[in-house]
């Protein structure tokens, strides 16, 4: 304690320390960035190629099993799963831990080099998971017309806001665009024998612009430059076109016209496309805080500009504002949890002076845990904020125990620094060991794999940095003010209390005899085998919903889909969500096969229901729709595994087998209660025709086949043949008929030329129908089907016990498996990595235990206390109803290190008497009166510290609530049952190893006599 002498001596010092501390950590927390989830990079990449219309067999053939071969061959990469539809492939790939950077990058080079030679493939996207986004504010302009918002969105929105030094990128979406298009008369082309794709060669060589030489002997040596660009609608009907009768102008064989581009825009506000998306990104060096005040400042600015005339500027979705609404919401909780703390000390302790040195000690401890963070680039986001908010709980114990210690010493009399020295030695190596069994349970945390495994990381080492700031106050600032600053409030007291007399007689007794202890341990452990009966009532969960009045969808849509069918099915979603009260807006991005809906919900007073009501009460309006429209599937974006929470493989190699299994597992799934919304991957099937070549009459009419496959390509033109300049804007060249094709009976009936006149298409081919599947689905290269299912009034972890019961029943035949995936395959693996992870926490809680108590039968008596923590949990979710999850688990796995710190305190005091040369019994006693204050004191301040967090709502506070209420109804139902277990337990073990001293005593003594006998 010499170390600790110097400190008490060296008031200055501590003090020049202290103010340090302040200062630097309320600049780190200026300085801290603010996201709303931290930036993290997965082990994960992903590959999506479009192929235009190109039928999933195709798509499969020629782009997905290349792919996946050439994948599957790069070191790193562990697995991967694809799906293919018309038109596109999507691979996903799981790499292995730690290499996620250096694959991923790899695989983009794979994916453009294998995809190069495809002529179908017209975009190639490959990234890396992970949760940094690259927009982060969202505005609309609409109710206007459309080329004076577009000029306005292009003119003064889009250089104002990317000149703004926060902002990196502004992104603009559905402005008005228009095309240049020529449309061919085909009888015309027919009658002047012009071929219309020399047409388009003479158009791309006239419109062009080139450097044809340079005059190097003239003055500045200029060059010479050829300039025939075209820049008007005038322009290219005049474009000449050589014929067999000679040139003829473009107009006397097509129309000229600039038309609007229709499918320019990819986004419906409210159920019209008549309004411009905006998305704004930031610089990696400024908050999202910071980004949107630089935004709506400059927005403000334009709206008292009065450039803002017939047309609307709206805010959609700010990241900021939710980030904001967590920190505030955690500020409040942190002060309100000081503030309980705070009121306990008093209520306790009875002295101000008492209480304002651990009011010193809170900010204190809080301000180095911010400049901890700064120092290791953390951000204020939704996991560092919970950590926070759990640790504040925890922030106060050590200080606590280390006072209420040196208060007792001063009360027995001693000298201050005698009772500073005395009281801190006395608890020291107990609070050690309480430090170390917390943050030792979150060490197995690392091994649930994964991004959830990166995320809860992240949460432990923010609890961890918070208790090993506040040990290291507890044992600076608290001894140097307690030697002079603490003064006792009355004179020592000689009685006890009634209270402390009547837990006295309480222990007395259940220690007396060995039966009252196996009693008591008895009763215990059937309250502990009770409470496991009420674990399937407590609703599960993998992570919970954030509710923050604003919700994503992800409605998947019939594959072949006609610009006109999407927007019918946009329609009806509009009427569906219109006609919900809470809805305010809703957004409607068009991702081909799937529409990415935004939905924005009614705050503050217009509020009518809660978010989960009004969140149920939209998909159950959507899925009405999937009966009507071309509606495959309506899931949250938002959920844990971004999909429906039921999900089943069936895998095997045969499309026909696959679907039959299927369909009689889909009856199955069917009858359990809770399932809805069943659907099947391969249920639907799109019809594809194959040309079907008449051979003999095509040699018959001196044609090939090669011509013949050219005049149908033909029949379907829509030919991009470059670009024109109009009015400074780059316009789209289109060439098309100006009668399109699009039913079989009038492409038969089109007139080929042959050399005996013309004859119909149908004289030289025939079409044959084909069923082919729209999704075809691979895991590792081998087909498998999806079964997707959501749930209804049930919860996820009653759903899987049903599912899995199916599987166990069903047969499937040889080569064929059915497995569970998503939700429910992420549920257990999950409950087996926390089952893990708590497995080894435990372990090592006694491994440090084991250390600091130098003894193998003293940790297990502390950890005995773990099943009555149990107990506790499970009370309080089934009474509160909060879902069991991943932030609940983390809850009772961080909680095992809290609870022990109790009945350390407790063993610790017993031992030390027992060292004194007390009996067991009176040491018990002794040590349950002289803990059971700092043991209520550091449990209610705990608890207290986390009320806010089981009460809080907003954004954050369906996930803080349920970790909160697992800690606050653990810890208080195990304190209080510490103060008796623990007495219990150890009188047992206190008179198993006397028995076994006795043994090995008598055993002892025969041998001595015999050897005396001999």
């Amino acid at each position: 304690m010499a170390l600790l002498q110097f400190i008490v001596k060296r008031k200055i010092l501590v003090s020049l320390v202290t103010v340090l501390v302040l200062i630097v950590g309320g600049y780190s927390l200026l300085k801290l960035d603010k996201e709303l989830m931290p930036a993290i990079e997965f082990d994960g990449a992903y590959v999506d190629v479009s192929a235009g219309e190109l039928s999933a067999i195709e798509v499969e053939r020629t782009i997905t099993n290349p792919l996946e071969q050439r994948i599957q061959g790069i070191d790193g990469v562990e697995d991967t799963s694809s799906t293919t539809s018309v038109g596109r492939s999507s691979i996903n790939i799981t790499i292995e831990t730690g290499r996620g950077d250096e694959v991923a990058k790899e695989i983009e080079t794979v994916a453009q080099s294998t995809t190069a030679d495809v002529t179908a493939v017209t975009d190639v996207v490959t990234d890396q998971y992970g949760t940094s986004q690259a927009y982060e504010f969202y505005m609309d302009v609409s109710n206007g017309d459309m080329d004076v918002i577009t000029a306005f969105a292009e003119d003064v929105l889009e250089p104002r806001l990317e000149v703004l030094p926060e902002v990196s990128d502004v992104s603009l979406s559905g402005i008005q665009e228009y095309e240049m298009v020529i449309e061919f008369d085909r009888d015309k082309v027919l009658e002047k024998g012009i071929d219309v794709s020399q047409v388009s060669g003479v158009i791309q060589q006239g419109n062009s612009e080139a450097t044809l030489g340079e005059f190097s002997e003239d003055q500045d040596a200029p060059t010479l430059r050829w300039n025939t660009k075209l820049t008007s609608v005038e322009d290219i009907e005049n474009v000449q076109i050589a014929t067999s009768t000679g040139f003829i102008k473009l107009k006397e064989i097509a129309s000229v016209s600039m038309e609007p581009l229709e499918s320019s825009s990819f986004v419906w506000k409210n159920g019209t496309k008549d309004f411009i998306f905006v998305r704004i990104g930031r610089v990696a060096d400024v908050t999202q805080i910071e980004m949107a005040a630089a935004v709506r400042e400059e927005i403000k600015n334009i709206e008292d500009e009065g450039l803002i005339k017939d047309f609307e500027l709206n805010e959609m979705v700010a990241q900021a504002d939710y980030v904001q609404e967590s920190i505030d919401g955690v500020s409040s909780n942190i002060l309100i949890g000081g503030l309980i703390a705070v009121l306990i000390l008093l209520l306790f302790l009875r002295n101000i002076r008492a209480t304002i040195i651990v009011g010193i000690s809170i900010p204190t401890s809080i301000l180095l845990t911010f400049l901890s963070m700064w120092v290791l680039n953390y951000s204020f986001n939704m996991l560092t904020l919970i950590g926070l908010g759990l640790g504040i709980g925890m922030m106060v114990d050590s200080s606590i125990v280390i006072l209420e210690s040196i208060y007792r010493k001063k009360e027995q009399g001693l000298r201050p620094l005698e009772a500073v020295v005395e009281g801190t030695k006395e608890v020291a190596s107990a609070v050690f060991a309480s430090m170390l069994t917390t943050i030792v349970v979150f060490l197995p945390v690392g091994l649930l794999g994964g991004e959830m495994g990166q995320f809860m990381i992240l949460l432990s080492a923010v609890v961890a940095i918070t208790l090993i700031s506040s040990v290291i106050v507890s044992f600076t600032l608290i001894p140097t003010l307690s030697e002079k600053f603490l003064k006792l409030s009355k004179k020592p007291k000689a009685k006890e209390g009634r209270f402390i007399k009547g837990y006295g007689g309480l222990v007395s007794w259940v220690i007396k005899k060995k039966r009252n202890s196996i009693i008591m341990v008895v009763i215990f452990f059937l309250m502990f085998a009770g409470s496991l009966l009420l674990v399937p009532k407590i609703p599960m969960t993998i992570m919970p919903d954030v509710f923050n009045r604003y919700s994503e969808l992800m409605v998947d849509l019939e594959t072949g889909l006609s610009v006109q069918d999407k927007e019918a099915v946009v329609e009806k979603i509009n009427e569906k969500l219109s006609a919900i009260e809470d809805v305010e807006q809703s957004y409607i991005m068009d991702e081909g096969t799937m529409f990415y809906t935004i939905i924005n919900m009614t705050k503050g007073d217009d509020i009518v229901k809660e978010q989960k009501e009004v969140n149920e009460e939209i998909m159950s309006a959507l899925r009405e729709l999937e009966e009507s429209t071309p509606i495959d599937s309506i899931q949250s974006a938002t959920s844990a595994g971004g999909g429906y929470p039921v999900q089943l493989e069936i895998k095997g190699e045969d499309f026909d087998e696959l679907q039959n299994i299927s369909g009689d597992f889909i009856q199955e799934l069917e009858k359990i209660e809770g399932i809805v919304a069943v659907n099947n991957s391969i249920e639907r099937t799109s019809i594809e025709q194959v040309v079907e070549l008449k051979e003999s009459a095509i040699d018959d009419a001196g044609l090939t086949p090669l011509q013949i496959r050219q005049f149908i390509e033909q029949a379907f033109l829509n030919m991009p043949i470059g670009e024109i300049t109009v009015d400074e804007v780059n316009v789209p060249l289109i060439m098309k008929w100006d009668i399109s094709t699009n039913q079989q009976e009038s492409l038969l009936k089109l007139k080929v030329p042959t050399n005996d006149g013309e004859k119909e298409l149908s004289s030289f081919v025939e079409l044959t129908s084909v069923d082919t599947p729209n999704e075809i689905s691979h895991i590792d290269g081998e087909r498998f089907v999806t079964i997707s299912a959501d749930i209804k009034d049930k919860d996820l972890g009653a759903i899987n016990r049903d599912v899995q019961s199916l599987i166990d029943d069903f047969e499937t035949p040889t080569g064929y498996t059915v497995s569970v995936a998503g939700d429910l395959e992420a549920q257990q693996e999950l409950i087996q990595d926390m089952l893990l992870i708590l497995g080894i926490a435990i372990f090592l809680v006694y491994l440090v235990m084991a250390v600091q108590f130098n003894n193998l039968a003293h940790p297990i008596v502390v950890m005995s206390i773990i099943p009555m923590t149990v107990v506790g949990v499970v009370a309080g979710l089934f009474i509160t109803q909060r879902e069991l999850s991943v932030m609940s688990g983390m809850g009772i796995v961080m909680l095992i290190g809290i609870v022990l710190n109790n009945a350390i305190l407790l063993i610790d005091r017993t031992n030390q008497l027992r060292r004194e040369g007390h009996g067991v019994n009176a040491s018990l006693v002794e040590a349950g009166k002289n803990r059971i204050r700092p043991i209520f004191m550091t449990t209610l301040t705990t608890a207290g510290g986390m009320l806010p967090l089981a009460l809080a709502s907003g954004t954050s506070g369906n996930y803080q609530a349920p970790m909160a209420t697992a800690i606050i109804s653990g810890l208080l139902f195990a304190t209080i049952i510490t103060l008796v277990l623990i007495p219990a337990v150890y009188r047992i073990f206190n008179s198993i190893g006397n028995g076994f001293n006795r043994m090995f005593k008598k055993k002892k003594k025969e041998v001595e006599i015999k050897e005396i006998a001999s």
